[in-house]
C-alpha cells in the first residue's frame, strides 16, 4: 500500500488532482499521511520487538530453572523499548507484552511439571 502510494503513477494522479484543484486532494493527503504514519509505526515496532527475540527464545526452549537466567536481559530490553520506542511505549502495549511473556512462562512451567 505504501509503495503504491509513493509510486510514480500515483504521484502523477496526485499532480493532476493538484492542477485541477480537486477537493479530493485534501482527502488524499490525509490518507497518505495516515498510511505513511502507520508504516513508520510498524517499522519502529518491528525494530524494537526484534530486540526481544534472543531474550524470549529461552522462554520457549528452556526449563524454568534455566529460563530465570534470561529474565534480567528480557526485562532490560522491555525497559529499553518503553524508554525509546516512539510508538510501542504505551501502557496498553507494555501491559500486553508483559501478559504474553508471563503467559509463556506459565506454559513453560506447566509443561515442565507435567
Amino acid at each position: 500500500l505504501l509503495a503504491h502510494a509513493k509510486s510514480k503513477e500515483c504521484k502523477a494522479v496526485v499532480g493532476v488532482l493538484h492542477i485541477a484543484k480537486s477537493k479530493l486532494l485534501k482527502t488524499w493527503r490525509e490518507l497518505d499521511s495516515r498510511i505513511t504514519e502507520g508504516a513508520n509505526e510498524a517499522k519502529d515496532n518491528v525494530k524494537f520487538l526484534h530486540t526481544l527475540e534472543k531474550y524470549c527464545d529461552p522462554l520457549y526452549r528452556s526449563d524454568p530453572v534455566s529460563m530465570v537466567d534470561s529474565l534480567p536481559g528480557l526485562i532490560n530490553a522491555i525497559r529499553m523499548i518503553h524508554s525509546y520506542s516512539r510508538y510501542y511505549n504505551t501502557a496498553e502495549r507494555m501491559t500486553a507484552l508483559f501478559v504474553k511473556v508471563t503467559n509463556q512462562m506459565i506454559t513453560a512451567c506447566k509443561n515442565y511439571i507435567t
